[in-house]
């Protein structure tokens, strides 16, 4: 348990796979496949979404297709039609609605908005796409937003991404702007005097584990691993 209380995102000793299960082309990040796989080992599931042109939530983790479609499009100035024919190593970019099919409540989801200044569209389309869907926090580095969402998306867990090489006043104050429900912390800043503090009051879930070391030290420091690779649990 988590010294400030029970945490309703608790995803147990698992943790949450860094954009689902993935391992290399075969089963690539941010894929159904990778979600699935997640499922079936029992973790959670940190994964990205980006707004598109028309307003379609996908799971999609960079601003453009270039890394994984080798395309040019920009998520955010493409319509979903343009996006739904691209492969990342053969699959398919997941809608949101996709996402919540293949996982359908089974395991906790960490939902980590990538908002590019459209702060405004984002809760009218999340409020449809997550509608009557349960088990699930949402998360961004743009405390903003997660303001907004508090007014918007009332009783949806809220979470602020923070790295520890932003300034002490401009974390204190995108804390305190965002009065979120949960943090996600940067791995490097775990045993620094904020992060107990905050821990004290909200879960602190901490990002990203990929070798056994960083496994040890974040179960010591932090209340939920978001891992990848060689990071995962030894269960």
């Amino acid at each position: 348990m988590s010294p400030s209380g029970p945490d309703p995102l608790n995803p147990g000793p698992r943790g949450f796979a860094h954009r689902g299960l993935h391992s290399g082309s075969a089963v690539p990040e941010n894929s159904l496949a990778a979600f699935a796989a997640a499922v079936d080992f029992g973790a959670g599931i940190e994964c990205d979404l980006r707004l598109t042109a028309d307003d379609r939530i996908v799971v999609f983790h960079d601003p453009d297709a270039r890394r994984l479609c080798a395309s040019p499009l920009k998520i955010s100035r493409s319509r979903w039609k343009d996006l739904g024919g691209l492969r990342i190593s053969g699959h398919p970019i997941p809608t949101l609605e996709a996402l919540l099919e293949t996982v359908a409540g089974r395991v906790p989801l960490l939902l980590e908005i990538k908002v590019e200044g459209d702060v405004r569209r984002w809760a009218p389309a999340l409020r449809c796409e997550l509608a009557g869907y349960s088990n699930f926090g949402l998360l961004s580095f743009d405390p903003k937003l997660i303001r907004w969402l508090k007014r918007k998306m009332p009783g949806v867990r809220r979470g602020l991404n923070l790295s520890g090489r932003i300034p002490p006043w401009r974390r204190a104050l995108y804390i305190r702007g965002a009065a979120p429900d949960f943090l996600g912390v940067e791995l490097a800043a775990l045993r620094e005097d904020w992060v107990i503090k905050a821990r004290a009051v909200m879960p602190v879930y901490s990002w990203t584990v990929r070798s056994p070391g960083e496994r040890a030290q974040g179960e010591v420091h932090s209340d939920a691993l978001i891992w990848e690779g060689d990071g995962r649990p030894g269960i």
